[in-house]
């Protein structure tokens, strides 16, 4: 029953916040994360994404890469304001070598109230601070050598050859942003997105952008909340608890007035097994290359329910 066309994957750590978010567990720990990853591969998932929360999402997807044999890991996302893209180009090149060549770094600029608010860093000019990024980190993670000088950044190294190449994916919601993503990565992840706004905006935007470029067609990962559960009010009310932070978020909101949804918990996908098949398969029509499971709970079965039919309808079950 494998759904053609889309890789099926899930957080295997969202990260809440706290007091944690009803409906979804508080930031978990490490093992918990790893057991998670080791649960989605069992189950035949084919992505276990990592967000960089309170633990760090790239020192954790090595970790789980010890701990699992088959399934692809991914950031998402690591925030660069406040790292040196060579700094994190060697931690990714590290975390690589763990996961035996199943890493994909997802990297994003974060949010600019905790950029500059929380860690007192300079928000300017972003889309400039992620294009000189990805010159840097790119080519590094290709094992190529590098003497940039930029106008943010300056790195000089011989290159990084101690693993498999990793691909980055890039958080990208605005036209700026995705051409980046299309030109300079190898695809993009996007929440708070709608399936009308993948296939008339985000699809086309990064896939120009990619084709101009001479890359081959991007991943575009796009994050859900997903809960299977028989009572698809009572999904969509348990996803009103859980998401409705998002929308105050001026990057999610913008996206979310694209598709003309008042929050996140709009865009949930819920109901039973098939109408849950049924929604998904519009997001694969979509254009979405890699489905981001944020999974959720309705009720006491729904976790279980949910996962068993992602993994039935994964590619590699």
């Amino acid at each position: 029953m494998a759904m053609r066309g889309m890789r099926i994957g899930a957080m295997a750590a969202e990260g809440t916040g706290d007091p944690p978010v009803p409906g979804m567990s508080g930031p978990p720990g490490l093992d918990e994360i790893v057991e998670n990853a080791q649960r989605f591969e069992a189950l035949g998932l084919e992505t276990a994404w990592i967000a960089n929360i309170e633990i760090d999402a790239v020192t954790a997807s090595a970790v789980v890469g010890t701990a699992t044999s088959r399934i692809e890991i991914a950031t998402g996302v690591t925030p660069t304001p406040m790292r040196h893209p060579f700094a994190l180009a060697q931690q990714a090149t590290t975390a690589q070598a763990a996961c035996g060549g199943r890493f994909t770094l997802g990297i994003g600029l974060c949010h600019q109230g905790m950029v500059e608010n929380l860690m007192g860093l300079s928000y300017a000019r972003p889309a400039r601070q992620m294009r000189e990024y990805l010159e840097i980190a790119g080519p590094m993670l290709r094992g190529e050598g590098m003497n940039y000088q930029g106008d943010i950044y300056t790195t000089r190294w011989r290159g990084l050859s101690h693993a498999p190449p990793t691909d980055i994916i890039v958080a990208a919601m605005g036209p700026i942003m995705l051409g980046h993503a299309g030109r300079l990565a190898s695809g993009t992840f996007v929440w708070a997105t709608g399936p009308n706004t993948l296939a008339d905006y985000v699809v086309p935007t990064i896939g120009a952008a990619a084709e101009a470029a001479g890359r081959p067609q991007p991943r575009v990962a796009a994050g859900f909340p997903i809960s299977v559960v028989d009572d698809a009010k009572a999904g969509y009310e348990a996803a009103a608890r859980t998401f409705a932070h998002y929308k105050d978020i001026p990057s999610y909101r913008g996206m979310l007035d694209r598709e003309g949804m008042p929050g996140v918990e709009d865009l949930a996908i819920t109901g039973d097994e098939a109408a849950v098949t049924n929604q998904l398969e519009r997001v694969r029509d979509a254009g979405v290359t890699d489905l981001v499971a944020f999974i959720y709970d309705t009720d006491n079965q729904s976790r279980a329910r949910t996962e068993a039919l992602l993994g039935e309808l994964s590619g590699s079950a």
